[in-house]
């Protein structure tokens, strides 16, 4: 009897996306633009933290953003209305991340004539996301307080190929038993060269550090550290 053959199609889908992130990359450094992705679970802040982050930043650097959903213009609206900078959605057809070449074709849709920032604000979720390279300079997630100071123990790829974790809602901190140390020191055990930043989109605690951060790795991005 004929054995069944056996195709690895995950293995070569994740192969084919590496080259083409890759060539994204170079492309993006060759233009100029510094590509930040940032995920997160639905409703951990993400655009609100954004919405506040940028503002931060706009009358320093050029910035764009690209919104991506499986439907809806909610969050693309929400920004532009917010900080007036350059932003669209994107819609995914039902798929739950973004890869490289969705990420190209919504980097298309913009005008990227002297933008210094882009930021992909990804589909919500800890898993698939975090599969798939975008063709990022940096990956940066947020997990807000109430999920937990253990969920990377239960998503460990997400935490392990994010440049910066972004803390957030700590203003409720007090309210649930959630342990920053404790979360720092999980996060390090996935990835010890994350760097950790507490802040609340609500109050603006921590979004001028992560405002610094941004810069500082545009910086170190274009003297090619």
């Amino acid at each position: 009897m004929q054995e069944v053959r056996i195709i690895e199609i995950k293995k070569s889908v994740f192969e084919d996306n590496d080259k083409d992130a890759d060539a994204l990359r170079n492309e993006l450094k060759q233009k100029g633009v510094f590509l930040l992705n940032l995920m997160s679970s639905p409703g951990s802040g993400k655009t609100t933290t954004l919405i506040r982050t940028i503002n931060a930043l706009k009358d320093k650097i050029k910035i764009a953003v690209m919104e991506a959903d499986i439907d809806s213009d909610v969050d693309a609206k929400k920004i532009y209305e917010n900080t007036g900078v350059q932003s669209i959605q994107l819609h995914t057809g039902g798929m739950c991340h973004l890869d490289a070449e969705m990420t190209r074709q919504g980097l298309d849709g913009l005008n990227l004539e002297n933008v210094d920032l882009t930021i992909l604000e990804n589909v919500g979720n800890l898993v698939c996301p975090a599969e798939f390279d975008t063709g990022a300079s940096k990956n940066c997630m947020i997990l807000s307080v109430p999920e937990g100071h253990d969920k990377p123990l239960k998503y460990p790829l997400m935490f392990s190929i994010c440049d910066l974790v972004l803390v957030n809602k700590m203003d409720v901190a007090p309210y649930f038993d959630f342990d920053l140390e404790q979360c720092k020191q999980y996060i390090r055990m996935r990835n010890p060269h994350a760097e950790v930043i507490p802040v609340c989109a609500k109050t603006g605690e921590g979004i001028e550090h992560f405002a610094n951060w941004i810069l500082k790795n545009i910086d170190q991005w274009k003297e090619g550290k």
